[in-house]
């Protein structure tokens, strides 16, 4: 069920699951608004979100192996049950990573590509892509844009998933500078570039891939979240994909506590019982 301006409204389900209701999203209405100078249009009444049952193919974007297990893994996983096919492209193969200084620097990159699709297999997802750009080294450069608007143009999917070109300054690690800067070039290969054939002419001339238009997009670490999603249900296949990163947890045991406490904050902000779990996204419609 969506609870949706005041109104609430069942999820769309897919064949063989009629009357299966899957755990509810709110989402916040927003009218305009400024920040440093830029208006910014919000999700508001003039804008209306994709239902599930809308969207087929949905593109996962983000700067590291684990970025979207510990933002968003129980929301792909309930993705994956509404019947949406998940794609995910990573940007680098997370090779700054690492605590162990007994590894060899040279195999982290393999080690964190196998973990990736390891915890992508935990929540449905099997299409993973690693796109080969440097940890600590991104930008929103025109071949990085040329990218995933290749991706996005393979995938044509109706939702994107990326991180927020924003800082969030209350809590920094969430803005690191590789997931701002793939953030940005992820916004900036869904508009303009991938709806635009004349963009990067190569991927039409070369690889015959023509121009798609991706009409929704979901931001995590966002410092404006309008939109929270209850993944109590799926809290313990999050865990799992994030376990799948062993390389990066030096300390797992304290790991389970500090998820449940940012999503338990998630779920208070956005009205949800005690005791309930929720994923904080900013959903933008783009026309």
């Amino acid at each position: 069920m969506s609870v949706l301006g005041g109104e609430t409204r069942q999820n769309g389900t897919r064949s063989g699951e009629a009357g299966e209701a899957f755990p509810y999203c709110v989402t916040k209405r927003s009218r305009r608004g400024t920040r440093g100078g830029v208006r910014r249009i919000f999700l508001s009444e003039r804008s209306v979100m994709l239902e599930d049952s809308e969207v087929e193919r949905a593109l996962v974007v983000m700067a590291h192996p684990d970025d979207v297990d510990f933002g968003a893994a129980g929301t792909v996983a309930l993705w994956n049950r509404a019947g949406i096919s998940v794609t995910y492209g990573v940007v680098t193969d997370g090779d700054a990573g690492g605590f162990d200084p007994a590894i060899p620097r040279g195999e982290i990159p393999g080690i964190r590509q196998r973990e990736q699709r390891a915890a992508a297999a935990v929540v449905g997802v099997s299409d993973v892509h690693f796109l080969g750009y440097t940890d600590g080294d991104v930008n929103p450069s025109q071949d990085l844009r040329r990218d995933i608007s290749r991706l996005i143009r393979q995938v044509r999917p109706q939702r994107m998933l990326i991180q927020s070109p924003d800082r969030k300054w209350e809590h920094i690690p969430a803005s690191h500078p590789d997931h701002m800067a793939a953030g940005e070039a992820a916004i900036r290969a869904v508009y303009p570039d991938a709806r635009n054939p004349f963009a990067h002419p190569t991927l039409l001339l070369d690889e015959g891939l023509e121009d798609w238009v991706v009409p929704e997009v979901w931001m995590i670490a966002s410092p404006q979240p309008n939109h929270f999603v209850d993944v109590t249900d799926f809290f313990e296949d999050k865990m799992r994909a994030i376990g799948a990163h062993a390389s990066q947890l030096p300390a797992p045991e304290i790991v389970e506590d500090k998820v449940r406490e940012w999503l338990s904050a998630a779920a208070a902000e956005a009205g949800l019982p005690e005791g309930r779990l929720a994923e904080a996204f900013q959903v933008v419609t783009i026309s």
